[in-house]
């Protein structure tokens, strides 16, 4: 039973509404107790004849979007305004007009209902996503591979509110590589799921090179242009080379990157002697790491922690969740939320009060 205090009141099982508007992405969800009443997302195929986001359409589509996908999430929870307890909002990391619009809105909510506005860290709720399935299941320490579009990291996660970056990407993350040399290959964006069925249909039958990092760290610019390279080596030989062999393009890219981050999440954990692994983040709904973090981690008789696929892309189901957690150990900012699109990571929120009865 999840319990918060916000001035004199004690709240049992609070009722949470999440906004997520960090990038392109319009999503409201409704949380009680934990537990998901609703998680409405509205993606914006907008920006895919561009090859990437447009931050000015962004935040005029979040414009757009915010009031209707705030009430549809209401109306799947059957619930309205007054029954809420809290609102939690995504204020970073992300484009600074997008966050801007969903804080606006949360805060707006939160005076005129009274009740306090959490901020939210917007990578830290994809591993906070875990938290939705698995719940009281989950055992610390464990180490939670963190894969979007813009990040890429591996985090030591020690409690609700504990976690701590052990390595992280020096340079483009894998999401961002999935789609920079989707766009080589005449991809629509975002490529990364587009290049995970086609790999799916052909075999790993190209080498390309991985950055030696030391460490725990990530780099993928180097497979970017590699990749760039040998395309365009290829291509003077044979004109239609990419259209020709596309799944099997697809399928050794993948298989590199994937190697890089199952090679580096493993090695991590053994060091630090946790017998535990999770995924998180848009990249978990690869297959393909799917399936050999699974593998790599039941072979070693680990326990692991995988979120369905709603929960891997962006999502304000794991915002509210992480505003739960918070309101849980009294960390509450009532009307002082901000957007900050470089939005630092906080390794511990202090704990004030209990976090759950029983």
């Amino acid at each position: 039973m999840i319990v918060f205090f916000y001035g004199n009141h004690r709240v049992l099982d609070p009722v949470v509404l999440g906004i997520e508007t960090s990038c392109d992405e319009t999503s409201a969800a409704v949380l009680r107790g934990g537990k998901v009443l609703s998680n409405i997302v509205s993606s914006q195929l907008e920006h895919s004849e561009y090859g990437g986001v447009v931050p000015e359409l962004a935040s005029r589509m979040h414009l757009r979007n915010i009031v209707p996908v705030v009430q549809r999430a209401l109306e799947e929870a059957e619930l309205g305004f007054e029954d809420l307890d809290a609102v939690g909002v995504t204020c970073g990391p992300g484009l600074i007009g997008a966050l801007m619009v969903g804080v606006s809105y949360a805060r707006a909510v939160g005076l005129a209902m009274d009740i306090p506005v959490v901020p939210v860290h917007h990578m830290q709720a994809h591993v906070h996503a875990l938290w939705i399935e698995y719940g009281d299941r989950l055992k610390f320490p464990f180490l939670c591979l963190t894969v979007s579009g813009g990040h890429t990291q591996l985090v030591c996660v020690e409690g609700p509110l504990k976690m701590r970056i052990v390595g992280q990407t020096l340079d483009d993350a894998a999401g961002e590589a999935f789609d920079k040399i989707g766009k080589l290959l005449g991809l629509p964006y975002p490529a990364g799921p587009r290049i995970d069925a086609l790999a799916r249909e052909g075999s790993v039958r190209y080498t390309f090179p991985k950055a030696k990092v030391p460490g725990w760290d990530f780099s993928f610019s180097g497979l970017k242009t590699a990749v760039l390279y040998f395309l365009r080596q290829q291509r003077e030989r044979e004109h239609n080379f990419i259209q020709k062999n596309i799944n099997d393009i697809c399928a050794s890219v993948q298989a590199n990157i994937i190697e890089v981050l199952v090679e580096k999440a493993i090695e991590a954990a053994e060091a630090m002697s946790i017998g535990r692994v999770a995924i998180a983040g848009g990249v978990a709904g690869n297959s393909l790491l799917r399936a050999r973090i699974r593998h790599e981690a039941e072979r070693r008789g680990w326990a692991v922690y995988i979120p369905s696929m709603v929960y891997c892309t962006d999502n304000a189901a794991m915002v509210a969740m992480q505003a739960a957690l918070h309101l849980s150990c009294g960390a509450v900012q009532p009307y002082e939320t901000v957007a900050d699109p470089a939005l630092p990571w906080i390794e511990e929120i202090d704990c004030q009060c209990a976090t759950h009865e029983s």
